[in-house]
C-alpha cells in the first residue's frame, strides 16, 4: 500500500536526489545513510530547499506533511525501482563482468540508440543505490533499457536481478577482480553467475562470448542463448590493426564482410565490440547503424582513453585495475610498436589473502617481458621484489616523472580508482 502511494506521489514529482547539496525544488530526497553519513539529519533542510517529500525511516523530531516514514528508506528506494520496472514491457538488458562492463554498456547504447529509444546507466551507478536510481530515471518513451550491475561479493547481483528483472543478460567474463569479497575466482564466477541463474529461472535471454569455456558451461541450463565469438558466433572477428586503437574484420554470412575502425585503445576491446555488434542484430539494429556508432564512440573517464601530450601518447586506462585487466592491458602495451615505453602502474585493490601474491606476479610478468622504464605506486607494490622506480602515492611519482621527461613514447598509465593514477597525465 504504501508503495502505491509513494508511486503516485513519484509520478507527480519524478525525480528522486539522496543529496542536499544536490537538491532541486519538487524532487522527492531519500534519507539513506552509510558508514559516514545519515540523511536523516537532513530531513528538515531538505523540506526547506523545496523538496517534493522526504522519505525518512528514522524520528528526528521533524514534522511536516511531506514526511514520508518508511521501515528503511534504501528499501523503499528500490523497491519504489521495481514497482517502476514493472510497468515497462520492453528489454531491460542486464551488463556485468569483471573487465570492460562500463565499455560493453556504452558501446551497447551507442548501437542501440541508433535505433531505439534507449536508457542506460550513467557513469558507474551499477550498485545498490545507483540501479534503482538508473531504472527511476526511465520514462514513458523508453523502448530498450540497459541496467549495469557491479558486485564484490555474493548474493549482490541476484539481488539486483529482483530490482531490475532483466529479459536479456550478458556477462563479458569472470577475472581476477575483488576477489576479497567473491573468495576466490570461483567465487567471482558464482556471484557474476547469479545473472545467468536469473535469466534461466525467468525464461530470458542470455548473450555468450562462446570463446570462454567457462561462460558456455555457465550458461548451459538456459534455454534462450546467443553466443558470439569465433568458436561459435554469429560471426568472426579478426583484428586488422591495434596501433594503439583497434580495427576489426568482421565476417557474417548475412551481412558479408565489413571493417570497423574503433577509437578504442587495446585488443582486450575486441570481445566488447562483439558483445555490441550481437546484441545490436538480435535488435535488428541495420548494419550501417552498427557500424557507424562504433566508430564514433570514443572512450571517457580513463577507460582505454588515448590521450595525444606533445609527442608523447598515453593509454589512460585507470578507472580501475584487477590482476586480469593488468595482465591484459600490458600484455596490449608490448605489443605496441613505439621508440620508447613507460609503463606507470598503480596497486591492485580489494584482493585480500591474494593481494601480495598477485602484486608479485603481475611484477614478475613485467620483467618477464623486458620492459625497464616501469614506475610503481602505492599499495602491496611496496612489498614485492622488483628493480622498478616506487612510490608511495601518485604525487611523489607525478614530482619524480616532471624531472624525468620522457619523449617520443608511449606510456600506459593504469591502477584501481584509489590509487589516482590518472593525476599522472599532467606530468607529461
Amino acid at each position: 500500500m504504501q508503495i502505491e502511494r509513494l508511486y503516485q506521489i513519484f509520478l507527480n514529482h519524478p525525480h528522486i536526489q539522496t543529496d542536499t547539496r544536490k537538491l532541486a525544488p519538487g524532487e522527492l530526497f531519500f534519507c539513506l545513510k552509510g558508514p559516514n553519513f545519515n540523511a536523516n539529519s537532513f530531513a528538515q533542510q531538505a523540506i526547506e530547499m523545496g523538496a517534493a517529500a522526504v522519505i525518512m525511516d528514522e524520528e528526528t523530531g521533524v514534522n511536516n506533511d511531506k514526511i514520508i516514514h518508511v521501515e528503511d528508506s534504501l528499501i523503499a528506494l528500490q523497491a519504489l525501482a521495481r514497482h517502476h520496472r514493472l510497468q515497462f514491457q520492453i528489454p531491460f538488458i542486464a551488463i556485468t563482468g569483471s573487465n570492460g562492463k562500463t565499455t560493453t554498456k556504452e558501446l551497447t547504447h551507442a548501437v542501440l540508440s541508433s535505433t531505439y529509444k534507449t536508457y542506460t546507466t550513467v557513469g558507474n551507478l551499477n550498485n545498490h543505490i545507483g540501479i534503482p536510481l538508473t531504472i527511476l530515471k526511465i520514462k514513458k518513451d523508453a523502448e530498450m533499457a540497459i541496467i549495469e550491475m557491479g558486485a564484490n561479493h555474493q548474493k549482490e547481483i541476484e539481488s539486483y536481478c529482483e530490482i531490475a528483472l532483466p529479459t536479456h543478460g550478458l556477462i563479458n567474463n569472470c577475472g581476477k577482480a575483488h576477489l576479497e569479497g567473491f573468495g576466490g575466482e570461483e567465487g567471482v564466477r558464482k556471484g557474476k553467475g547469479e545473472l545467468f541463474v536469473f535469466l534461466e529461472k525467468n525464461n530470458g535471454t542470455a548473450f555468450i562470448n562462446s570463446d570462454l569455456d567457462y561462460l558456455v558451461d555457465m550458461s548451459k541450463n538456459i534455454k534462450n542463448k546467443i553466443f558470439y565469438g569465433n568458436s561459435q558466433g554469429q560471426f568472426i572477428t579478426t583484428t586488422l590493426s591495434n596501433d594503439p586503437c583497434v580495427t576489426l574484420h568482421i565476417n557474417n554470412s548475412q551481412w558479408g564482410t565489413y571493417e570497423i575502425k574503433t577509437q578504442l585503445v587495446g585488443a582486450y576491446n575486441t570481445p566488447n565490440v562483439e558483445a555490441a555488434i550481437c546484441i545490436a542484430n538480435e535488435f535488428r539494429i541495420p548494419l550501417d547503424n552498427i557500424k557507424s556508432a562504433i566508430e564514433a564512440f570514443v572512450p571517457d573517464n580513463a577507460r582505454s582513453q588515448l590521450l595525444i601530450r606533445g609527442n608523447n601518447k598515453i593509454i589512460l586506462d585507470a578507472y580501475n585495475a584487477n590482476p586480469s585487466s593488468m595482465e591484459v592491458a600490458i600484455e596490449n602495451f608490448v605489443a605496441q610498436d613505439a621508440e620508447h615505453k613507460r609503463l606507470c602502474l598503480g596497486a591492485m585493490m580489494e584482493l585480500g589473502e591474494y593481494s601480495l601474491v598477485e602484486h608479485q606476479k603481475l611484477v614478475d610478468k613485467i620483467i618477464g617481458k623486458g620492459l625497464a622504464d616501469v614506475i610503481l605506486v602505492g599499495g602491496d607494490f611496496k612489498k614485492t621484489k622488483h628493480p622498478f622506480h616506487f612510490f608511495e602515492d601518485v604525487d611523489k611519482a607525478s614530482e619524480w616523472l616532471r624531472k624525468n621527461e620522457v619523449h617520443n613514447s608511449l606510456i600506459l598509465i593504469k591502477g584501481s580508482r584509489s590509487t589516482q593514477m590518472e593525476k599522472l597525465v599532467t606530468a607529461f
